[in-house]
């Protein structure tokens, strides 16, 4: 069905890769992955690739710099190997918030890892939900970005909330365009949370710009959840306006550092995640509920094999 079709996994998110497999109805690649003694790490493909069109799905989530280089050496492997294609599938792409030069003798990270993904010989990239939307430009070889709200919208209007009591809330400015965007699909009103940043560890949110949501249902939407800071400063603004109901949406579930001790503190009625990062699913985290995005990529990673168009996915 799929000629010269290869699925290929790191550690970085073995069951999303399982799940995309399934989807394609294909077996997962045989890959060999370890340390050695003093922690480099070790690959062994254990299977014919020549001339293969390959698909390395690799998340960048912590381990960050552990899942990345690991991910390098996939693909410098495949090219070895005398792979017809190498796709990078990223489902969550690490360093992407360090995207501009924002003070004085700063990096910028984002560019760096786009030039070092292309260099060890990746074709195209296939990833998802990207921090900031002009990293795709930061990649000197074709990016195809997927979006999970549909996935996430299709969770929360399998609740059934009434558009009168439902309001959709930005976490803060940077996130109105994704905010209008989940409103066109769900509808209700629209809120923005006046977010303040004090440093690159913490954030201060103050205001609630917008209308009424006292005794409404609020729906806060954001790209990730790390250290879940900012996510629970503006579920702390919309409690103290009034809200019935408090749920948040995020593609990307990271859960590092404080994270689980914060939304469990926030007590919200619901957290939704994808599982584009291994951790997405902490039994840690109360009301939680993960969300598959095995089937979008798996349709973006056919359509991509078969020279399809990918943007149709987005009708």
């Amino acid at each position: 069905m799929y000629e010269r079709l290869t699925i290929l996994t790191g550690r970085g998110n073995p069951a999303l890769a399982s799940e995309i497999a399934e989807y394609l109805g294909i077996g997962l690649g045989h890959v060999d992955t370890g340390n050695f003694p003093d922690g480099e790490i070790s690959v062994k493909l254990n299977q014919n690739i020549r001339g293969c069109d390959v698909f390395i799905c690799q998340a960048t989530s912590p381990p960050v710099n552990e899942n990345l280089m690991e991910l390098l050496i996939l693909i410098d492997a495949c090219r070895r190997a005398s792979a017809a294609r190498i796709t990078a599938v990223i489902p969550y792409y690490g360093y992407a918030r360090q995207d501009r030069k924002d003070s004085g003798r700063v990096p910028i990270t984002s560019k760096l890892v786009a030039n070092l993904i292309a260099t060890a010989g990746a074709d195209r990239v296939l990833t998802m939900d990207l921090h900031a939307a002009q990293i795709q430009g930061f990649f000197d070889v074709p990016v195809d970005h997927l979006y999970a709200a549909p996935i996430l919208d299709r969770h929360f209007k399998s609740m059934a909330i009434p558009l009168d009591e439902l309001v959709i809330v930005s976490p803060d400015e940077g996130s109105i365009k994704r905010s209008l965007q989940h409103q066109e699909n769900l509808g209700g009103a629209l809120a923005i949370v006046d977010k303040r940043r004090a440093n690159a560890l913490e954030t201060r949110q103050a205001n609630l710009i917008g209308g009424s949501i006292e005794g409404k249902t609020a729906l806060i939407f954001d790209d990730m959840i790390t250290t879940a800071g900012s996510i629970t400063g503006a579920v702390r603004v919309v409690r103290e306006h009034g809200a019935k109901r408090i749920f948040i949406g995020a593609t990307h579930g990271v859960f590092c550092g404080p994270a689980v001790e914060r939304l469990n503190a926030a007590q919200v009625d619901g957290i939704v995640v994808s599982n584009t990062c291994s951790d997405a699913s902490n039994p840690q985290i109360r009301n939680l509920t993960t969300v598959s995005v095995a089937p979008l990529l798996g349709e973006a990673i056919r359509r991509v094999h078969r020279n399809e168009s990918v943007s149709h996915l987005f009708d």
